[in-house]
């Protein structure tokens, strides 16, 4: 079965130690995606978390919590980190990033998820895939998580999930 490799959310807002978002972990996965990104060629889709223009319902409280986060899908702190360079992304103003555009790219394939955070978008995203019936991999050391307890904990619930979901480290997954 063909797989495609969504990376998730490797945002500088993810990135940068200054930033209220930022994923302790998130500089140790990148040299694994970077692995993954090139033995998937040009099997890979890039996807981004961004900031809706006016928040709506539940989402007017969060961004109340989180205000520096109401910036335009152009600001640096949304850009994907400067090693990478994607001519394009799937941007999505909500967690998950199973929508229209990366159904539409994924096709019948396996989804292979790495990225940020494994306890909120990365879960968010191979849930949503699941339900619309599409066999996912989360590689779990090229994921990071707002904390490793946290990381770790969504790693075993995504396991309960088998065999829809299947959880692997990048070894596997390349080997």
């Amino acid at each position: 079965m063909k797989s495609i490799l969504a990376v998730i959310d490797l945002q500088n807002i993810f990135a940068d130690p200054a930033s209220e978002w930022f994923t302790p972990r998130f500089a140790e996965v990148v040299p694994r995606i970077h692995r993954l990104v090139k033995a998937f060629g040009d099997d890979v889709v890039f996807t981004r978390f961004i900031a809706p223009a006016r928040p709506e319902g539940a989402w007017k409280q969060y961004y109340a919590r989180w205000p520096f986060a109401l910036q335009p899908p152009e600001s640096p702190l949304y850009q994907v980190i400067p090693e990478f360079q994607p001519a394009s992304t799937v941007d999505a103003t909500t967690f998950g990033k199973w929508n229209p555009r990366l159904a539409t790219r994924v096709g019948g394939a396996r989804l292979v998820l790495a990225g940020v955070s494994t306890d909120c978008c990365v879960l968010s995203t191979a849930l949503a895939a699941v339900d619309a019936g599409v066999a996912v991999t989360v590689v779990s050391d090229a994921c990071a998580g707002v904390d490793d307890e946290s990381h770790t904990k969504t790693l075993d619930i995504l396991r309960l999930y088998g065999p829809l979901v299947k959880v692997a480290t990048s070894e596997e997954v390349l080997g």
